[in-house]
């Protein structure tokens, strides 16, 4: 069974982004992009993986993405259809045009249906790029988060998920400080005890 992984940004105050998207507020520094090209490499966009020359390297832990239609839709705008090329893309919309990508399957039925299909299949991991919409419906499915924890609060804005009042618990496994002060901290999904253990 392959497990679904959401890797996301968030501001100290629960947000993935502004209120209308932004995300400039989110400070980079060489040292910190180095981590994460050499910790999760496979999780970056595949010019990020070019200009880090590991273009050509093996994926290592995951081999899929998906996205919502408003995290997909940024590169389009730049005549971008297949900004993770290195991974097998799913993009989740019933708006969204059919981009006539190959590598790109637009998804317009039930996400947590067609995510168990994926997590069934032989393959690495699954990586959940967002957004806050899609993230809540597949909350249940949601095996392990890896949260980049920025130091900003923004006050409002799009949340890390969105769905009705549904405490998840999930654990602690790792926490890495870098030089702009984010935290990166792993977790995955606390599972119920068997009756007796």
């Amino acid at each position: 069974m392959r497990d679904l992984t959401y890797y996301i940004g968030v501001t100290l105050d629960g947000f993935i982004a502004g209120p209308d998207d932004e995300i400039d507020f989110y400070r980079l520094t060489p040292g910190f992009e180095a981590f994460l090209g050499s910790t999760l490499p496979d999780l970056q966009p595949s010019h990020v993986r070019a200009s880090m020359g590991v273009a050509d390297e093996p994926l290592s832990r995951f081999d899929t993405i998906l996205m919502g239609r408003r995290t997909y839709e940024p590169a389009l705008q730049f005549g971008i259809t297949d900004p993770y090329a290195h991974l097998r893309t799913l993009v989740f919309s019933t708006t969204l045009d059919d981009p006539a990508e190959a590598n790109v399957e637009l998804v317009r039925t039930d996400p947590v249906a067609r995510v168990r299909e994926l997590k069934a299949e032989d393959g690495l991991g699954i990586y959940l790029a967002g957004g806050a919409g899609l993230a809540g419906q597949l909350l249940d499915e949601i095996d392990r988060l890896i949260v980049k924890k920025y130091p900003v609060i923004a006050g409002s804005g799009i949340p890390m998920t969105r769905h009705a009042f549904a405490p998840t618990q999930f654990q602690l496994e790792d926490v890495h400080t870098l030089d702009n002060g984010c935290a990166v901290l792993s977790y995955s999904r606390l599972r119920e005890h068997a009756a007796g253990s």
